[in-house]
């Protein structure tokens, strides 16, 4: 906790440095590309909205902000290779749920994700969506609730893989109901809806642009989204929370810096996002894949970050999750 609120003050006294007079007069950032490091495979949901990002930034900016795929272990390597970058602004970090499932998901990190990662700017964030397959006699979250209680452990839930939000979100859906589904984690989305379309199993909390096109086609049948608001993408669908109340789960992403960058230059690239995301036409682009931009201070995506992870950490602690 002391560790929190010391992450949550540094965070927010991040806007309110001035600029000093060595950063003045040197070369004004960014003088060459920067490199955007992701968790995540190349065209995952969270890959392009970093590409899309990127783009913006360096038209905003006039330098190339390079992507940099590194996945693997809950997207620990990629925090892991920020952490030890130069805190010179050229390396950022693509951060999301998985940072803050790790915080308790993995015993053994080299680092602390609220401690050495620096909050830069939050980016965008959207529902994950309760799909189930048509063979599912339950049309709504009341029904499906029904269904699962006279049938315990008929129901087999998918997941993009251990640790992941589509299984922290399955988990902390558990723990507020009561009910019982079996978890079947696979290693990525593409198979798990892959079998979810198949009947192999029958449950799945999937992030929303993954899953549009199967409920468009009806190969899939949506029940809830996941975020406190519907989703423009998904207007028709309930919130989850309208029938499990409190329950909030969204898939967020924003930017992260190593400890020790310089306010200045934390600064200009939360001004440079912020007024990126704060374009109409961008706008639309997030809307496109389900989100809203998450335009607000360093200190805002700190305590997000902060939030998250003691929110995950309870559910991960109740679900007994190990990682792989």
């Amino acid at each position: 906790m002391l560790m929190r609120r010391k992450f949550l003050k540094l965070a927010a006294g991040a806007l309110a440095v001035p600029v000093c007079s060595n950063f003045a007069s040197a070369q004004p950032y960014p003088s060459k590309p920067v490199r955007l490091v992701v968790g995540f495979p190349a065209g995952g949901t969270g890959d392009i909205l970093a590409r899309l990002l990127g783009q913006w930034l360096q038209a905003r900016l006039g330098q190339a902000f390079v992507i940099e795929n590194r996945p693997g272990a809950g997207s620990n390597i990629a925090a892991e290779a920020v952490v030890k970058a130069a805190p010179d602004g050229y390396t950022l970090y693509w951060s999301s749920p998985s940072n803050a499932i790790s915080a308790t998901l993995y015993a053994n990190l080299s680092f602390n994700f609220i401690r050495d990662i620096a909050p830069v700017a939050g980016v965008t964030s959207g529902p994950l969506v309760l799909v189930v397959n048509p063979s599912v006699p339950a049309t709504t979250i009341p029904g499906l609730l029904a269904y699962a209680k006279a049938n315990p452990g008929k129901l087999n839930m998918a997941s993009n893989g251990n640790g992941t939000s589509s299984h922290l979100a399955g988990e902390l859906f558990k723990m507020m109901t009561g009910v019982s589904m079996t978890h079947v984690p696979y290693r990525g989305g593409a198979p798990a809806l892959t079998d979810l379309i198949g009947g192999q199993v029958q449950v799945m909390f999937d992030l929303a642009p993954s899953s549009i096109e199967f409920i468009r086609s009806d190969k899939l049948r949506p029940l809830g989204v996941t975020t406190a608001m519907r989703s423009g993408i998904l207007p028709d669908i309930p919130t989850v929370g309208d029938f499990v109340p409190g329950y909030v789960v969204s898939a967020w992403h924003g930017i992260g810096a190593p400890r020790d960058t310089p306010t200045e230059i934390i600064a200009k690239l939360n001004n440079a996002i912020n007024a990126t995301l704060a374009d109409p036409a961008i706008k639309a682009r997030l809307a496109g894949l389900g989100g809203v931009a998450l335009i607000g201070s360093p200190g805002d995506f700190g305590k997000l970050v902060a939030d998250e992870t003691e929110k995950w950490a309870k559910v991960v602690k109740f679900s007994g999750a190990k990682a792989d």
